[in-house]
């Protein structure tokens, strides 16, 4: 692992000497406002009602009822939809007397044509409000489904992310949405976001909305005691990368432009003050339950834990917005070729979202490290860390080796060698990078193409 470590701080040090040191690219919240409001002045949040408590599922059916729903879509997939989440909330509408249709055919990991297919579903049945049970391909899917059958005459890539989509602001008034997540990861129940792979540039995007954001979240972490190790390792690992990067994330008083009107604001907006708090309180979570919950099904208070600490972060991130993890990770996904994860139960090779986040964060971190050492270290002893002695230049690389040693502790594969890539398909996870630009951007560094590859490289072996 040491000859591995020197190597990585090689290519590291490679890039800082190449990167701008502008001083543009050094920034605190305290700095004065850019004159002519050519960057952000203001930042808003944005988050879905959560309720949550042990079997709060049963209430879903006087949900509806209270919003007066009388043909609704619960939305699913082919391995839930046997399961005692779907059960419980088909339970409740049937007690409460709640007309409904079941959507079982969410992919996990969606594609624009498995969005394609729901929203036909729903376009065809009409419904006045939406359930989406599952993780966050379930959720997103749901998300698409009420955004496109509400308006009927969008294009598919009208509100999709530039620069694949037009991104066109949603002004049509969508239905009532409950979500009830099944994992502890995405944090979708309280987010404006979905996201799906774009199969014919093999990358992902998504759809960044406030208005697609759920009515109401319900948090029932029972759901999650029957998750198996895996899904529960790259779940937190998701909820890791939300809060590290929505707390590194390019400050918001720093994003440029300044919207000329507020629809125009972003969902992903920069780091700021309210975002911060969840984000580290979400990070403290991870730090203390995460290696509980995957090592241990029946640890009740780990699961429980992780499952708000979910939603925590999803509260930061959803707001602030994520960089290049989650940026970089999109293409990891997108690309792959036979790697299929352990505990996935799917026909298509898979690199889970989670893990395809966390596999390239010491690099980035790392790497990012240089324009807000300070959050990066602070990070870092969260997870654990003896800052002490730590000198502030060396605040990427104890976050990187803290993170390192955090996932060798929960058996995550050795980097991206390890789930099938090599440096031959750098090219191809730099161009499907590019597109990522809505959270690319937030990076607090800036960065070329060249040091995308160089991260890549970086990311290729972890221990």
């Amino acid at each position: 692992m040491a000859a591995r470590r020197d190597q990585v701080i090689h290519l590291l040090r490679q890039l800082q000497r190449a990167s701008c040191k502008c001083p543009a690219h050094s920034h605190t919240y305290s700095q004065a406002p850019v004159t002519g409001r050519k960057t952000e002045y203001a930042f808003e949040m944005a988050v879905s009602n959560i309720r949550y408590g042990e079997n709060v599922t049963q209430e879903i059916g006087m949900d509806l009822q209270n919003l007066g729903a009388r043909n609704v879509c619960v939305m699913t997939d082919r391995n839930l939809v046997e399961l005692s989440p779907v059960k419980a909330v088909l339970n409740s509408l049937v007690k409460n007397n709640v007309s409904f249709k079941l959507y079982d055919r969410v992919r996990v990991e969606p594609t624009d044509k498995s969005f394609m297919d729901a929203i036909e579903f729903a376009k065809k049945g009409q419904f006045d409000a939406y359930v989406g049970v599952g993780g966050g391909s379930v959720i997103d899917t749901c998300k698409a489904a009420n955004l496109y059958s509400s308006s009927p005459g969008a294009d598919f890539l009208d509100y999709v992310n530039p620069p694949i989509g037009k991104g066109k602001a949603v002004t049509v008034p969508l239905k009532p949405l409950i979500a009830v997540p099944t994992t502890s990861g995405t944090g979708s129940e309280t987010t404006g976001i979905a996201i799906f792979d774009y199969e014919e540039l093999k990358a992902k995007t998504g759809i960044a909305s406030r208005a697609i954001k759920p009515t109401l979240g319900l948090i029932d972490p029972v759901h999650t005691l029957s998750m198996p190790e895996r899904v529960v390792a790259n779940s937190g690992f998701d909820v890791l990368c939300h809060s590290l990067e929505s707390y590194t994330a390019l400050p918001y008083n720093m994003r440029s432009p300044c919207p000329t009107n507020p629809i125009n604001r972003p969902a992903y907006q920069g780091s700021n003050p309210i975002s911060d708090v969840w984000a580290k309180h979400a990070l403290r979570i991870v730090a203390k339950y995460l290696k509980r919950a995957v090592r241990n099904p029946d640890d009740r208070e780990a699961r429980f834990a992780m499952h708000l600490a979910s939603s925590f972060a999803g509260v930061g991130f959803g707001n602030a917005g994520v960089h290049l993890c989650h940026g970089m990770s999109y293409p990891i996904a997108g690309h792959v070729k036979t790697y299929r994860a352990k505990d996935y139960e799917v026909d298509h090779p898979l690199v889970p979202h989670g893990l395809s986040v966390v596999l390239t964060s010491p690099a980035v971190f790392s790497f990012t490290a240089l324009m807000c050492p300070e959050r990066h270290l602070e990070a870092a002893e969260i997870l654990g860390a003896d800052i002490r002695t730590a000198k502030i230049k060396e605040a990427g690389l104890i976050l990187a080796d803290t993170l390192r040693k955090f996932l060798y502790d929960l058996n995550v594969d050795d980097g991206l060698a390890a789930v099938g890539y090599t440096t031959e398909d750098i090219p191809a996870l730099v161009k499907g990078t590019l597109p990522q630009e809505r959270v690319t951007k937030l990076s607090p560094r800036a960065h070329s193409e060249e040091e995308l590859a160089g991260l890549f490289e970086a990311s290729m072996k972890l221990y």
